[in-house]
Order: C-alpha cells, then structure tokens, then sequence
C-alpha cells in the first residue's frame, strides 16, 4: 500500500484539484450545482474556512482555501464534502470491485491533488489558473462566459477587469 502523506499546516492557504471517478462526458458537477453549493455550506458550517477562489468544471473543480487558525485538516473537510454530496445524489454509478468491497460509493477520485501556497505570486498564479480553467477546457471563449466562478465576484471587486 502507497505511504500517502500530507503537511497540515494551521491557518494556511491551499490550491487544491478534485475530480469525479468517471470524467469522460460527466456533467454531474455543473448539472447538480445547486447540491455542490450546499455540500459547500454544510461543510464551512461545522469546519469553518475561507473559499478564495473557486471554478466548478463539469467533471473537476479547483479553488483556493484558507483554513481557520490552529486547523490545518483540510482532508477532513474534502471528506466531508464529498459524502454529503454523494449521500445527496440517488445510487446507480458504476463501482469498482475495490469499492464495493469498501461499500463506498463511486462518484469522485478518492484522493485529490493539493499544492501549499508559499507566497503571494503562488497565490496570484493560481487564482488565474483557477480563472483560465474553462477557457483551457474548451468550455467558453471567454473567462466571463463561464457561470460558476468565482470570476465574477472579482470584477464586481475591482480586481479583474471584465474582459
């Protein structure tokens, strides 16, 4: 079995990459937004922390987090997202035979990538990754095209231009 270790840093910033099982033709992320969105608050309600940045993609998402002084779990709280939006979704994806075995479901990866944020300029490239994101998929020509991005948040800010 691979030795899989993570650093848990109290109050720090992370990127983070997290994809569904089946990505090929998978709409599930943008077709069930509105249960992603709740998984999301019912998460930050029992393990508060900052959403920085975020883009939800049909079959992948990034985003950026800050998480609270004195907690650095952000595993914890990825597993607790993920279940509550697949308790929420009705049964019928397909399960591997490793799965099955651990009665778990089958919707996303079971790990998720996970960069710490050094700096500002880590922090700064990231947000354009995290941005640049659909227009890189294919999904849209433009970054103001895509709906569910916290792009938009940081025009009404000021911090980037509509176009």
């Amino acid at each position: 079995m691979t030795d899989y270790r993570r650093i848990y840093a109290p109050g720090s910033t992370w990127f983070f990459t997290v994809n569904l099982a089946e990505r090929r033709n998978n709409y599930l992320l943008v077709e069930k937004i509105d249960l992603l969105r709740a998984a999301y608050r019912y998460v930050k309600e029992r393990k508060p922390y900052r959403i920085n940045a975020v883009v939800i993609l049909p079959d992948h998402l990034h985003c950026i987090w800050t998480l609270s002084p004195g907690d650095g779990d952000f595993s914890m709280r990825w597993n607790l997202l993920k279940g509550h939006f697949s308790r929420a979704m009705p049964q019928g994806e397909r399960i591997s035979s490793s799965r099955g075995k651990r009665r778990e479901r089958g919707l996303w990866q079971r790990r998720f990538w996970a960069r710490l944020l050094c700096d500002q300029a880590d922090f700064n490239n990231h947000m354009d990754y995290i941005h640049w994101n659909p227009v890189k998929h294919g999904y849209v020509r433009k970054v103001a095209d895509w709906p569910h991005s916290s792009f938009h948040r940081f025009v009404e800010q000021g911090i980037y231009p509509m176009n």
